[in-house]
């Protein structure tokens, strides 16, 4: 066995770290596999770890090691992760340590389902990926991106990959926003073989990046033996990132959706971000013109202050009466009301399914023209009364005996 180096450390165990654990592994030429095991739950689990860790030094053939493990009550899926990412620093080996995937793990998503909300959750932080889905967000964003440390981004990948395979997501979308093209493409061998969904791009300015990815994609997935559609989402994060936005939205049939990620925008334009957003007011814009042209999603972006309610509900009106059809969130809390404001509400609802009638009977008696009331209706506002009559029967807000209710 080669060895790059004769320590190695991963993982993190400390303070108010829970759900993760720390492995330090230690060059030895003799004595076997020596572990120390730190854990509250030695007394409990102890035996089970300790067996998972020889069970990882046995498949990457390691006989002789010193192993410390400090426990914060880490699963198995990312004491795995840690193990592995600690071995592959110390020395050369091949072959992934791959856990007992979910049935489903391997599942594809919907290019039309919702995307009202996404919560991101930083890749090298366990404990706040355990129970996401119970929030019921729309997507699930493992991050590799700017929530983790560049000292941190190695390791993080094996334990994202883990978590799309052992994590249930509770139906919301899998999701992974890798780093930066090119450095992103490492990122996608780590997560295309093992139930990732969708993936957002970030920092894009150029349509060649997103045919990178693919092309990156559909190399692994030639290795694998995979043909499952995996949905990108670019994230348009400068100024030249919008004058190429249509570019880039139409760069790919899997290209589903795009975000703008207004912190790097307003940094690249040198100006505050500020609640109103007359200073985003264009590029938002541009971002919503071009989506709706490729037939893509447009999503907003996120909301920094978490413990302003009131202001994220106005943020949200005004990203719908603009056109998008999501937004990103950094905590649970913003969910519901991401959820709430984006759905149709009664008035629009009553008035969508009225537009829809009145069409619906036009088009029994054959006439060209449709009214309600005093009102001619074109067909692009038919068209728009229709997608908010499916959304609202999609979200249970209309009943599918909602033609009789109107009678």
């Amino acid at each position: 066995m080669e060895y790059k180096e004769s320590f190695a450390q991963c993982g993190n165990y400390g303070g108010r770290i829970r759900s993760d654990c720390e492995v330090l592994l230690e060059k030895a030429s003799s004595g076997g596999v020596q572990i120390k095991l730190i854990s509250k739950v030695k007394a409990m689990y102890g035996e089970s770890i300790e067996s998972l860790i020889q069970s990882v030094m046995q498949f990457y053939g390691i006989e002789h090691i010193h192993v410390t493990m400090n426990d914060a009550g880490a699963l198995p899926f990312v004491q795995t992760a840690r193990l592995e990412a600690a071995i592959k620093r110390l020395m050369d080996t091949s072959g992934e340590f791959l856990i007992e995937p979910k049935v489903d793990y391997l599942a594809e998503s919907q290019k039309d389902r919702f995307r009202f909300s996404r919560l991101y959750l930083p890749g090298n932080t366990p404990s706040l990926m355990l129970n996401a889905g119970v929030h019921h967000p729309n997507g699930l964003i493992l991050d590799l991106e700017d929530a983790v440390a560049v000292d941190k981004k190695y390791e993080t990948r094996f334990l994202v990959r883990n978590a799309l395979r052992a994590l249930d997501f509770l139906g919301a979308e899998k999701m992974v926003r890798i780093n930066q093209v090119p450095q992103g493409l490492e990122d996608l061998d780590y997560i295309v073989p093992h139930g990732v969904q969708l993936i957002l791009v970030p920092k894009c300015e150029d349509p060649g990046q997103i045919k990178e990815v693919n092309t990156r994609i559909a190399k692994i997935q030639e290795e694998v033996k995979q043909t499952r559609k995996i949905w990108l989402m670019p994230i348009i994060e400068s100024a030249l990132g919008v004058v190429k936005a249509y570019d880039i939205a139409s760069a790919a049939d899997n290209v589903v959706a795009m975000a703008i990620g207004l912190e790097d925008y307003t940094a690249d334009m040198g100006c505050k971000r500020t609640v109103e957003g007359n200073e985003s007011f264009y590029a938002r814009s541009a971002l919503v013109n071009a989506c709706k042209a490729a037939r893509i999603q447009a999503i907003d972006s996120v909301f920094s202050d978490v413990g302003d309610p009131i202001g994220l509900a106005q943020t949200v009106k005004r990203a719908k009466s603009m056109g998008f059809d999501g937004m990103g969130c950094i905590h649970p809390r913003q969910i519901k009301v991401i959820h709430d404001s984006f759905a149709p509400d009664s008035e629009e609802i009553s008035r969508a399914t009225k537009i829809v009638l009145a069409f619906e009977e036009a088009t029994r008696k054959g006439l060209g023209v449709v009214s309600l009331g005093t009102k001619m209706i074109d067909p692009p506002v038919v068209k728009r009364a229709e997608k908010t009559v499916n959304l609202a029967l999609q979200l249970g807000l209309l009943t599918e005996d909602w033609r009789h209710e109107n009678e």
